[in-house]
């Protein structure tokens, strides 16, 4: 993956000796008197002229008497019209794509200042690994076409930098087509981030998963010609807090015999967005040297067809012991992760958190933007929603209903990878993961759409690691206090 963008993000933020130059942006909230902005009569004119009322996204480039920009107003509304959620400095996003090239600047005092240059740096995000350039002079052209932020000088740089960072990377891993990405360069990238940042990483591939008995992982990979493996990495001091993270790593599901209708084939390139948060959320806790012992579990492959796929009705061992009886070989995401999950419980973790583009009954009750979360931890769950609420990067929780167990019942095995019903997909589904983790102090689930479908302030259309900035919110709360 030497393709991704993710390390040239800082290069959207200008240095402070580019203060003076850059234009000012202010951010005007609907109704607001322009006077104490600063700007001349002339300014506030135009912006009379043109009608502009402080209206959430609204934005005007206003001219100097050069005819020069002098500056931009954006409006943010009454102050809480972040999207999809959080406060309205969110909104600067939008501007780091649709603005003139140049250098700019926050004027007046924010109340989040962290978060507008977090929303700037999403915001600035491109996927163009497989656009042509239009001429021979374009990659020149490309590279002064740039909106740079100065970094506001009451924030922490880098943790706004590794923030962007990990987006960026995260977006270019679910961007990137099954065809560049498969379980390979899952691992490479693992790889690169462990020598980024002092981490280690084993890897567990083929046949091998067979011998170090992480039988349904195998199942589920052994019709692709790219072997499936267990991708492992680990950093921090050994006797810390041990976090975990465990990521979907399916680069791209047909659904195996069970086989998905072409329309929803389209998109599952992205069925690795799992894996891509967890690697996001790994970078921004190694980049911020968070005391903990930190773990990443991506049990990757390609769900495919070929004569040795697996088939509904077949048996199959899991790593933890217990037979699962397929009912679908589509929903093969949570086989995978429950045998990573296996050998995650087994060193007790304090906690482990799982990403997953899991099931469609979460998008059916969520919509896209909103992704479902399980936890039977009330603390937990208190603090991840109210967090993922305020930055910008919501979620929601879901029940672990109890009841619902009686669903992966089966009459062959000891249980069934899917309950024959269309209701409560998204809960059986979580309660199947929860079977496997039985001795760590803290579980939650996340199930993530993992994209975007339409360009929003805090970036394009395209992939997205949803929860990654909420848990990492969380997580730097929880370990620094």
């Amino acid at each position: 993956m030497s393709e991704t963008t993710a390390w040239t993000a800082a290069g959207v933020f200008a240095g402070e000796g580019e203060y003076s130059g850059a234009v000012p942006i202010y951010l005007v909230r609907t109704g607001a008197d322009l006077t104490p902005l600063g700007l001349d009569a002339n300014a506030s004119a135009w912006a009379e002229t043109n009608r502009f009322k402080g209206s959430a996204k609204a934005s005007l480039l206003v001219p100097g008497r050069d005819g020069k920009l002098a500056a931009v107003l954006l409006g943010v509304g009454d102050g809480q019209a972040g999207e999809p959620s959080g406060p309205s400095e969110l909104l600067l996003g939008s501007l780091a794509s649709s603005l003139p090239a140049g250098s700019y600047r926050l004027a007046g005092s924010l109340d989040h200042p962290e978060l507008a240059a977090i929303a700037w740096g999403l915001g600035a995000y491109k996927f163009r690994r497989y656009k042509r350039t239009a001429s021979a002079g374009a990659t020149e052209t490309q590279a002064v076409d740039v909106r740079r932020l100065v970094m506001p000088g009451n924030v922490n740089s880098g943790r706004v930098i590794s923030t962007v960072q990990a987006v960026w990377l995260a977006r270019d891993l679910i961007n990137t087509p099954a065809s560049d990405l498969g379980p390979e360069q899952l691992e490479e990238m693992a790889r690169m981030l462990a020598v980024r940042h002092g981490a280690s990483v084993k890897a567990i591939r083929g046949e091998d998963l067979l011998a170090h008995n992480f039988p349904m992982i195998h199942a589920v990979g052994r019709a692709h010609p790219r072997a499936p493996r267990l991708i492992d990495l680990t950093w921090g001091r050994e006797d810390a807090r041990k976090i975990t993270l465990v990521g979907k790593g399916i680069t791209f599901d047909t659904g195996g015999l069970d086989i998905k209708p072409a329309s929803a084939m389209l998109l599952m390139k992205k069925d690795m967005g799992g894996a891509a948060t967890a690697l996001a959320i790994a970078h921004m806790i190694m980049a911020e040297r968070l005391d903990c012992r930190l773990r990443v579990l991506i049990p990757a492959a390609e769900n495919s067809i070929a004569g040795d796929a697996f088939r509904p009705g077949d048996v199959l061992m899991s790593r933890s012991g217990r037979t699962v009886e397929i009912g679908n070989t589509d929903a093969e995401g949570r086989l995978v992760l429950a045998d990573a999950l296996t050998l995650a419980d087994e060193e007790a973790p304090d906690s482990i958190f799982v990403f997953a583009t899991l099931t469609g009954a979460a998008r059916s009750a969520l919509g896209p933007d909103l992704p479902a979360f399980f936890t039977d931890d009330e603390t937990l769950a208190g603090q991840v929603v109210s967090r993922s609420k305020d930055i910008g990067d919501p979620v929601w929780r879901l029940p672990l209903w109890q009841g619902y167990q009686r669903h992966l019942d089966s009459d062959v095995a000891d249980m069934n990878n899917v309950w024959d019903t269309p209701f409560a997909g998204a809960i059986t589904a979580a309660l199947f993961l929860r079977k496997f983790v039985t001795t760590s102090r803290r579980f939650a689930h996340f199930d993530l759409y993992g994209w975007r479908p339409a360009a929003r302030p805090l970036g394009p259309k395209g992939g997205e690691p949803q929860s990654a900035r909420a848990v990492m919110d969380m997580l730097r709360a929880e370990l620094t206090s």
